[in-house]
C-alpha cells in the first residue's frame, strides 16, 4: 500500500502542472507553474505587424495553390477574385520562365508551399528527447532568428469558460498571460469541441477556421506548435511563444487557414492566436524546443 501511494504521489507530481483546475487554485502560490511574464517585461519578440505579414504571405500562397477549389468562396467576393486572378497570372508567368515541364497550374503540397514562401518546412516526428513522444523539426531549409516558425492551434477559452472536462489528462492546454487558455489537443472531447465551434461559425462556404490540424495532413503546415517540446538542461530553447490577436481587417477568405476558434461566439473580440518565434537561426534537421517562461527584458 505504501508503494502504491508513493507511485500515485509521483504520478500526480509530474501531472499536476498540466491540470488546469490545479493551476487555477495554485496561481498565487506557485506562479512558475504557469507561463508568466512580469509586468516590467514584454511578450513581443517581433512586432505584431511582422507576425501579420508572415501569416498573410503564407496563407495567400496556400490560397493561390488551392485556387481551383476556392470557386464557391470567390463567387461571393468578386473584388477579391480579381485580385487573386492578377496574382495567379503573375505567378504562372514566373513559373513558365523557370520551368517548361508544367502545363497549367502546378499544385504543391502545403509543406512545399511553406518552403517556397518562407524558405523552410516544419513537421511532426519522434522527438530526440527520450520519452518525450512527438516533437517538431525543421525538415528542410533554414529559419532565421526572429521568424514565425509555427502556430499553436486549438479552441480559445476566455476566463471562467468551462474547460474542466477537456483539461482532464490533457497536456496540450496553453495559458496566455491574461488567463486565456488554448486547448491544442487533437483527440477526444477537445477535438469534438473544436469541430463543433468551427462549424458553428462557418458562413456558407466561408470557413472562419481550419479543422485540418486535427488530422495527419494539416492544410496550414505551420499548425503543429502544440507538439513543440519544452526545453531541458540538454536541449536549450530555440523558440518562444508570442501572443497575437488577429486584427479585424484580416482577409475573410484566408481565415480558413487559422487553426484557432473561440469557444463562445463573440463577434466583438479579436481571435487570440499564439505563434512560436525563433530565438536564433535554426538549421535543417534541428528540433524545436520552447520555453514556457519566456521573459524579454
Amino acid at each position: 500500500e505504501v508503494a502504491m501511494l508513493r507511485e500515485l504521489r509521483r504520478r500526480w507530481g509530474s501531472y499536476k502542472y498540466r491540470f488546469v483546475p490545479w493551476l487555477a487554485l495554485n496561481l498565487r502560490r506557485q506562479r512558475r507553474t504557469l507561463r508568466y511574464v512580469p509586468e516590467s517585461s514584454q511578450d513581443k519578440i517581433i512586432a505584431d505587424e511582422d507576425v501579420f505579414e508572415t501569416l498573410l504571405k503564407t496563407f495567400k500562397a496556400l490560397f493561390l495553390n488551392d485556387f481551383s477549389r476556392q470557386a464557391d468562396i470567390l463567387a461571393l467576393l468578386p473584388e477579391v477574385k480579381c485580385q487573386y486572378l492578377e496574382l495567379l497570372t503573375v505567378e504562372q508567368k514566373w513559373s513558365k520562365v523557370n520551368s517548361c515541364n508544367h502545363q497549367g497550374q502546378h499544385v504543391f503540397t502545403p509543406e512545399e508551399v511553406l518552403f517556397n514562401t518562407l524558405g523552410f518546412t516544419v513537421s511532426r516526428d519522434q522527438s530526440s528527447l527520450v520519452s518525450a513522444g512527438t516533437g517538431v523539426f525543421v525538415t528542410k531549409g533554414f529559419v532565421p532568428k526572429g521568424t514565425v516558425v509555427s502556430m499553436y492551434p486549438g479552441t480559445v477559452y476566455r476566463k471562467h469558460e468551462p474547460i474542466f472536462f477537456q483539461s482532464l489528462g490533457n497536456p496540450f492546454i496553453f495559458r496566455c498571460i491574461d488567463g486565456v487558455l488554448i486547448d491544442g489537443n487533437d483527440k477526444g472531447l477537445s477535438k469534438s469541441v473544436y469541430r463543433s465551434c468551427s462549424r458553428r461559425d462557418q458562413l456558407g462556404p466561408l470557413q472562419m477556421s481550419d479543422e485540418s490540424w486535427l488530422t495527419a495532413t494539416p492544410q496550414n503546415p505551420l499548425a503543429v506548435g502544440q507538439y513543440v517540446n519544452n526545453c531541458s538542461h540538454e536541449k536549450a530553447a530555440n523558440v518562444c511563444y508570442q501572443e497575437f490577436d488577429v486584427p479585424g481587417h484580416f482577409p475573410v477568405e484566408l481565415k480558413q487557414y487559422l487553426p484557432n476558434i473561440v469557444y463562445s461566439h463573440d463577434t466583438e473580440s479579436h481571435l487570440r492566436c499564439v505563434v512560436l518565434v525563433t530565438l536564433r537561426d535554426i538549421k535543417q534537421g534541428e528540433e524545436l524546443f520552447s520555453n514556457y517562461y519566456t521573459v524579454v527584458s
